[in-house]
């Protein structure tokens, strides 16, 4: 392994395992006993492929114009439903983040985004399982590398805890800001911040908080 990958491959691991802890976080606000709960996250990845293929475009009968922006957003809501798999695992936090830095980095070479994105759907269909490598042949085809996967993940991790925290189960929190979406929102300050820093997720979540209407 050349020293530049070995470096990024261990930047990677820095980053999954932060992940790994926020999606623990946010699976035991749910619920605390979410690993026992028999949460059917397999079933939760094929739903998104599908819905993703709709937003990448697939009907030979119409012209269709893919949406990037949406796929890309749909690859991240996969990785909470991989990552949430993989912590399943009997294996240590710090296990699984190499595991996946190695596979992300990896990916099998497949140029086809609907084919690389039906090996995901297969593997969660048929195995259970998540599909690491697939996941990142489908990010390199929307020109999706760690370091975006990685931004956009903690701002909508960040979001969710946010919005839990100002009344969005009990219908008081207000999704609009100044006239903006709290996605909206949240994409600008996530670009303005340095998602590199060790306390990003917290600057994110006070500049949240600082920008919501009181």
């Amino acid at each position: 392994m050349s020293e530049q990958l070995s470096e990024a491959i261990s930047v990677a691991e820095k980053q999954i395992k932060q992940m790994l802890t926020m999606q623990d976080a946010m699976n035991s606000r749910v619920s605390e006993t979410w690993r026992n709960n028999g949460y059917e996250w397999y079933r939760a990845i094929w739903v998104e492929c599908a819905e993703m293929l709709d937003h990448h475009g697939w009907k030979w009968w119409k012209h269709q114009e893919i949406d990037v922006a949406q796929v890309q957003l749909e690859l991240v809501d996969i990785f909470h439903f991989g990552l949430s798999l993989r912590l399943l695992q009997d294996e240590s936090v710090d296990m699984i983040s190499q595991g996946l830095a190695t596979e992300l980095h990896q990916g099998t070479g497949e140029n086809d985004f609907k084919i690389a994105l039906e090996n995901l759907a297969s593997s969660a269909v048929t195995d259970k399982a998540f599909d690491a490598k697939a996941l990142a042949d489908c990010m390199s085809l929307m020109s999706m590398d760690l370091d975006e996967l990685f931004r956009q993940y903690v701002g909508k991790n960040t979001l969710n805890f946010f919005r839990q925290d100002h009344g969005y189960k009990e219908g008081t929190y207000i999704k609009v800001w100044h006239g903006e979406e709290d996605n909206e929102v949240l994409a600008k300050l996530v670009n303005e911040l340095d998602a590199g820093a060790d306390d990003f997720q917290q600057q994110l979540y006070q500049a949240l908080e600082q920008k919501y209407p009181n």
